[in-house]
C-alpha cells in the first residue's frame, strides 16, 4: 500500500504552482486523471519486461509459437489450393490448346504440287467412281505466315506462351518472337536477380518443387525434348507441370494439329513463371497475415498464462529461499491454496512443509531446553555432594553422600539413554518402511513377558480381545517394534500404580475403521489437572515412589510413537462406585490406543 500512496502524495504536493494557486482547483484534475493510465501503462510493461526474463515464460512461448509455425509452415506446404489450380489451369490449357489446334488446322494451306495420285488405287476405280480419299492423301502443311495472324489473335488476351512444332520437331512459331514483333515487351529470360529474389528462390523453390521436374529452354530444333510434345506428335494430348530455375511453377500442355485425320504438327502451351505463383503468392501472404495475427495472440496468451505461473512459482521459490536463509523468525509462504491447480497444491504442499519444519524446529529448541534443564538439576545435586564430600566429618555423613553421588550418576544415566532415545526416534521412523503389523501376536507376545518378568511388580496382566471370532484380524500398519515399546511403556505404568496382587488389563478391539488398544490398572487414577501433561517431557507424577526414579519421558516417547503412525492416545479415570456421601470415585486408570486398522 505504501506504493500506491506515495505517488499520489507527492503528486498533490507538487500541485501547488508557483503563483499560490491552491492545490484542489479543477484545472488539476485532467493533469491527476491522466497520471493514472500512465502509471498503469508503466507497471503493465515493467511487469511484462520482468516476466519475459523468466526462462519459464520463454520456454512456454517458444513451444506455443513453434507449434504454430510448424502448423503455418505445413499450410504452406501442403496446400490443396495450389494442386487444385494448377489442375484447374492445365484443364483449361488443354481445352484451350484443342480450340487454338483447330483454328490452326483449318488454315493450312493446300499445296498442289504436294498433292500425290496413286497409279494403281486409279486402276481399281469402277465405272462412275471418283477418286475418294483425297484429303488422306493430300498433304496440307502448316504455313506459319497464314497461321501466325490466327495464333496471335488467340493468345494475345492470355498470358500464355504458344508454340507450333512441326512433325521433324522442328518449332515452327513461338508467340515470343510475335510479341516482339508487336512491340509487346517480353519477360527476360536472363536477367540478374536481386538480392531479395535471391533469398526468395530457395524457399519458393522448397515449396513449389517437391518432386517436380526442371524446366529448361531446349532450344527450336529440340522441340521433341518436351514430353508433352512427343506425345502430341504421337496423336496424344498430355499435360506437364514443372519448375522452372527461379522456382516458379509452369504448366505445359500439348495437342497434335490435324487435319483430315493427318497430324502436321504439334501445339504446345505453357504458362508464364509467376502466373500461377502470383496467385500461390496471394494465397500464402494471406495464411502468413493470419498466421501473424494469431502469433501475437498466442504471444499474448503464453505472457498471461505464464505470469499464472511463472510469477506464483517465482514467489514460492523466493519464500524457500527465505526459509533457508531465515532471515525473519518465520517466514510465510504465499498461499496459492485457493487455485485449484499444481500451483495451488504446490503452495499448500510448501504452507504444509514450512509449518512442520517449523514446528519440528520448536520442538527441537523446547526438547534441548527441557534436556537442559533436565540434566541441570542431577548435576548440580552430583557436583555439591562431590563438593560437600571432602568436607565430611565421619563416615556417616561420607556414606549418605556417595550414595546421593551414585543416585545422581543412576539418575543421569537414566536421562541419557531416555534422551538418546527420544532424540532418534523421529529419524529412525523417517528411515525404516511402515509394514502390516499383527497385533493378536505382537500383544500375546507382550503379555507373555510381562507376566514372566512382572517388571519389578507383582501385578498380572490379562488380556482379551474382543470381536465376533478368533479369526478376525487386528493388524496395523507401522514398525512393530515401535508399537511395541508403546504397549510395553503402558503396560509398566500400570503396573508401577498398581497393589501388589491385583491385575492389569488389556483389552483389544476394532472400532469401525481403527483398531482400540485399552489397559486398565486398579491404581490411584490421575489427577484432573495432569490428565493433558502426563504425555508431556520430563513430566512425572509419581508421589508414592522417591524422587528422581523415572525420567518422564516414557508416555510422551509413546505419544510421539501413536502420533506418527497417524493414531491418537489418551487417559481418563474409570468411575468407581460413588461413596457413603454418593460423590463420584476413581476405580483406576485407563490408556487408549487408537491406530487405523490395516
Amino acid at each position: 500500500m505504501l506504493d500506491r500512496t506515495q505517488p499520489d502524495e507527492n503528486q498533490n504536493a507538487g500541485d501547488v504552482m508557483s503563483n499560490g494557486v491552491p492545490e484542489h482547483v479543477a484545472d488539476d484534475k485532467p493533469a491527476a486523471q491522466g497520471w493514472r493510465p500512465l502509471s498503469w501503462l508503466k507497471r503493465a510493461g515493467q511487469f511484462f519486461f520482468a516476466l519475459s526474463f523468466s526462462s519459464l515464460t520463454r520456454r512456454i512461448v517458444s513451444l506455443n509459437l513453434a507449434g504454430l509455425v510448424a502448423l503455418v509452415a505445413s499450410i504452406l506446404y501442403l496446400s490443396q489450393f495450389r494442386a487444385g489450380l494448377i489442375d484447374a489451369r492445365a484443364q483449361s490449357l488443354l481445352v484451350q490448346a484443342e480450340i487454338i489446334a483447330g483454328a490452326i488446322g483449318a488454315s493450312a494451306t493446300v499445296q498442289t504440287n504436294a498433292i500425290t495420285v496413286d497409279p494403281e488405287r486409279l486402276l481399281d476405280l469402277k465405272l462412275g467412281e471418283s477418286y475418294g480419299g483425297i484429303d488422306d492423301s493430300l498433304d496440307f502443311p502448316i504455313n506459319p505466315e497464314r497461321v501466325a495472324p490466327v495464333l496471335s489473335t488467340l493468345i494475345s488476351p492470355t498470358k500464355t506462351r504458344a508454340r507450333i512444332v512441326d512433325p521433324n520437331g522442328t518449332v515452327l512459331l513461338d508467340s515470343r518472337d510475335l510479341d516482339a514483333v508487336r512491340g509487346i515487351p517480353l519477360p527476360p529470360l536472363s536477367e540478374k536477380p536481386g538480392l531479395i529474389e535471391r533469398m526468395m528462390v530457395p524457399v519458393r523453390t522448397w515449396l513449389n518443387r517437391g518432386d517436380l521436374p526442371l524446366y529448361r529452354e531446349l532450344g527450336r530444333e529440340n522441340g521433341k525434348g518436351y514430353v508433352e510434345v512427343a506425345d502430341a506428335l504421337q496423336g496424344q494430348k498430355r499435360s506437364m507441370v514443372r519448375v522452372n530455375a527461379r522456382g516458379e511453377v509452369i504448366v505445359s500442355v500439348a495437342v497434335p494439329v490435324l487435319r483430315s485425320r493427318a497430324i502436321h504438327g504439334a501445339l504446345m502451351l505453357s504458362t508464364q513463371g509467376d502466373d500461377i505463383d502470383q496467385m500461390v503468392t496471394a494465397e500464402r501472404l494471406a495464411i502468413l497475415k493470419v498466421g501473424g495475427v494469431a502469433a501475437a495472440v498466442m504471444i499474448m496468451l503464453s505472457l498471461l498464462l505464464a505470469s499464472t505461473i511463472a510469477g506464483p512459482v517465482r514467489r514460492l521459490a523466493d519464500s524457500a529461499e527465505r526459509v533457508r536463509r531465515r532471515i525473519k523468525a518465520r517466514i510465510e509462504i504465499p498461499d496459492f491454496t485457493r487455485r485449484r491447480d499444481e500451483i495451488g497444491h504446490l503452495s499448500g504442499a510448501l504452507r504444509d512443509m514450512t509449518s512442520a519444519l517449523y514446528s519440528r524446529i520448536e520442538a527441537i529448541e523446547m526438547f534441548a531446553a527441557d534436556v537442559a534443564h533436565e540434566l541441570k538439576n542431577p548435576l548440580t545435586s552430583l557436583r555439591s555432594a562431590v563438593e560437600t564430600l571432602p568436607l565430611a566429618r565421619n563416615e556417616n555423613s561420607r556414606a549418605r553422600l556417595l550414595e546421593v553421588i551414585e543416585h545422581d550418576v543412576k539418575r543421569l544415566d537414566r536421562l541419557i539413554s531416555d534422551i538418546s532415545d527420544a532424540s532418534r526416534l523421529d529419524a529412525e521412523l523417517q528411515r525404516q518402511d511402515a509394514i502390516p503389523v499383527d497385533l493378536r501376536r505382537l500383544l500375546t507376545t507382550l503379555v507373555s513377558v510381562a507376566n514372566e518378568t512382572k517388571l519389578g511388580h507383582d501385578v498380572a496382566v490379562e488380556m482379551r480381545f474382543e470381536g465376533r471370532g478368533p479369526t478376525d484380524t487386528f493388524a496395523v500398519t507401522g514398525h512393530d517394534s515401535r508399537l511395541g515399546q508403546v504397549v510395553s511403556n503402558l503396560l509398566s505404568n500400570a503396573q508401577s500404580f498398581s497393589e501388589a496382587g491385583s491385575k492389569v488389563r488389556l483389552t483389544c478391539r476394532r472400532v469401525r475403521g481403527e483398531i482400540e488398544i485399552v489397559v486398565d490398572d486398579d491404581g490411584p487414577g490421575i489427577r484432573d489437572d495432569a490428565l493433558e501433561r502426563i504425555f508431556e517431557r520430563f513430566y512425572t507424577d509419581r508421589p508414592h515412589q522417591g524422587f528422581g526414579q523415572n525420567s518422564g519421558l516414557g508416555l510422551s516417547i509413546s505419544k510421539q510413537i501413536v502420533d506418527a503412525h497417524g493414531g491418537r492416545i489418551w487417559a481418563e479415570n474409570r468411575a468407581g462406585p460413588p461413596d457413603e456421601d454418593g460423590a463420584p470415585t476413581v476405580a483406576g486408570a485407563r490408556f487408549v490406543v487408537r491406530l487405523p486398522a490395516l
